[in-house]
C-alpha cells in the first residue's frame, strides 16, 4: 500500500468525523474522578448521576467494592487463560450456581461481557433448519448474535403480538425445525418491559422457544428482582444477563438455561472459548452484589428505586416534558433533534446534573433523547434537583 493511499484513507476517516460532528451526534466522554453512584465528580465539581445503569445502587457499594478486593487477593488479578485449558477458578463456579440459583435455572454459564453472551448463544444451538424471530427493537448485541448464526431471521415490531404471531406462522410454514423468540427483557432507550406473558402464549401455541435479554432487568423487576420474566410471571428457556448493572455494576455476562443447552454453550460459544475467564474480582464483588439482591435488603432497594423513579416520571410530566411511558426505571425525556439533545446534556452539567444525549445511530433518527436513569441510591431531594435543572434547561432551550 502507498503512502498516497494511506493518506486517502486516514483523509476519508477525518471526513466521516467532521460530518458525525456536523450532525450534532458526537458522542463526548467526560471523565469521571470518583466512584459510580448518585454523586460523582466530574471536571473538579460533585454533579448528580442520573445516567448510570447503578440500579440497586451497588456499583459503589463497600461491601460489594471489599468482596472484590478479597477475590483478587486470593485468585489474583485474572487466570491469564480461557476456561477450558487452565482459567477455570473455583470462585467461577460458585458464581454460576449462584446466578442460576437466584434466577431459578438448572446452570449458567460465564462470558467476559453481556455483549458476548448474546452473541454467542444463537450459533451453537440452531442452524440453517431453524428460525429466529426477533424483535425489531432488540439491542445490538442480540442483533449481531443472530447475523451469526445460520438460521432464518424474521423481524416483529415492538409488542405487536400480531406481528409475531405473523411471523412464527411464516417460520413454520417455511419449514423451521425449531423457533427461537428473542426479545429484550426491558429496552434499555426506552424502558419498555416486555409482553412476555402474550409472548409465551404465542410461544406456545407455535411451538417455539423464547430468549430473553435481562441487562436491564436482573436484579429489580420481578419477585426478588429475578427479572422481567418473573415480572410477567412466566417461564423462559433462555436468559441472558450481566453483572455490569443492578448487580454490582462491574462487567462479564452469562446465560441461565437448562444443564445440557450449557453444557453444549460451553463446548461450542465462541466467546467463551476464545476469551479470558471473568477476572476473580468482578466474581466476587458479582457474588456479594447477589446476596444483597436476593434479600431483604435486596426488596427495599427495589422499592425505593421504584418510588424515585414514580416521583420524577410525575415531577417531569407536570413541568412539560414528553417522558416515554412505563413503570421502568429508564425514563427518556424525548427531545427529537440530536443537537438539541446535545445541547440539553451540555446545559444539564453546568446545571450540576450528569445526563447524556442519545441520537443515531443509539437511537433511531430524529428520536434522540436524555435517557435519564434511577437508582434506588438517589434521594427524592436528588431527584427534586434534578427536576428543577431540567426545567431550567428545558425552558431555556425552547424545550418546554
Amino acid at each position: 500500500m502507498t503512502q498516497n493511499t494511506n493518506s486517502v484513507f486516514y483523509d476519508r476517516i477525518s471526513a466521516e468525523l467532521a460530518d458525525i460532528d456536523a450532525q450534532g451526534l458526537t458522542k463526548p466522554e467526560r471523565v469521571i474522578a470518583s466512584r459510580q453512584g448518585p454523586v460523582i465528580s466530574v471536571n473538579g465539581r460533585d454533579v448528580l448521576n442520573f445516567c448510570a445503569n447503578n440500579y440497586l445502587g451497588l456499583a459503589g457499594d463497600e461491601r460489594v467494592t471489599q468482596a472484590g478486593i478479597k477475590a483478587m487477593e486470593k485468585w489474583g488479578a485474572g487466570t491469564a487463560s480461557v476456561r477450558f485449558i487452565c482459567g477455570t477458578l473455583e470462585i467461577h463456579k460458585e458464581l454460576e450456581r449462584a446466578i442460576a440459583d437466584y434466577l431459578g435455572f438448572e446452570d449458567t454459564i460465564l462470558f467476559a461481557a453481556a455483549f458476548d453472551a448474546n452473541g454467542g448463544i444463537f450459533e451453537p444451538l440452531f442452524t440453517e433448519a431453524d428460525a429466529i424471530v426477533s424483535d425489531s427493537l432488540n439491542h445490538a448485541s442480540i442483533i449481531d448474535g443472530v447475523r451469526l448464526c445460520k438460521a432464518k431471521r424474521y423481524r416483529f415490531a415492538t409488542s405487536d403480538m400480531a406481528d409475531l404471531e405473523a411471523q412464527l406462522k411464516q417460520a413454520r410454514a417455511d419449514g423451521a425445525r425449531e423457533i427461537i423468540i428473542a426479545t429484550d427483557g426491558a429496552f434499555s432507550m426506552d424502558g419498555y418491559i416486555a409482553k412476555l406473558k402474550d409472548i409465551r402464549a404465542l410461544a406456545d401455541q407455535y411451538g417455539a422457544l423464547i430468549m430473553v435479554d435481562d441487562c436491564h432487568a436482573t436484579g429489580f423487576l420481578g419477585e426478588k428482582g429475578r427479572g422481567s420474566y418473573a415480572w410477567n410471571e412466566v417461564e423462559v428457556d433462555f436468559v441472558t444477563g450481566t453483572f455490569g448493572k443492578a448487580l454490582g455494576g462491574a462487567m462479564g455476562g452469562f446465560i441461565c438455561a437448562k444443564a445440557d443447552v450449557v453444557a453444549l454453550l460451553k463446548q461450542r460459544a465462541r466467546p467463551y472459548l476464545f476469551s479470558n475467564a471473568l477476572a476473580p474480582a468482578v466474581c466476587g464483588s458479582s457474588l456479594e452484589a447477589i446476596r444483597i439482591a436476593a434479600g431483604e435488603e435486596g426488596d427495599a432497594l427495589r422499592a425505593q428505586l421504584f418510588a424515585n423513579a414514580a416521583r420524577f416520571r410525575s415531577a417531569m410530566t407536570a413541568a412539560g416534558f414528553t417522558l416515554q411511558p412505563g413503570e421502568h426505571p429508564i425514563i427518556p425525556v424525548m427531545l427529537g433533534d440530536a443537537k438539541l439533545a446535545q445541547d440539553m446534556a451540555a446545559r444539564m452539567l453546568e446545571l450540576g446534573v450528569y445526563v447524556i444525549g442519545f441520537s443515531f445511530p443509539v437511537v433511531p433518527r430524529g428520536q434522540a433523547r436524555i435517557r435519564t436513569q434511577m437508582s434506588a441510591a438517589h434521594t427524592f431531594e436528588q431527584i427534586d434537583a434534578a427536576v428543577a435543572a431540567f426545567t431550567t434547561a428545558g425552558k431555556e432551550l425552547g424545550v418546554i
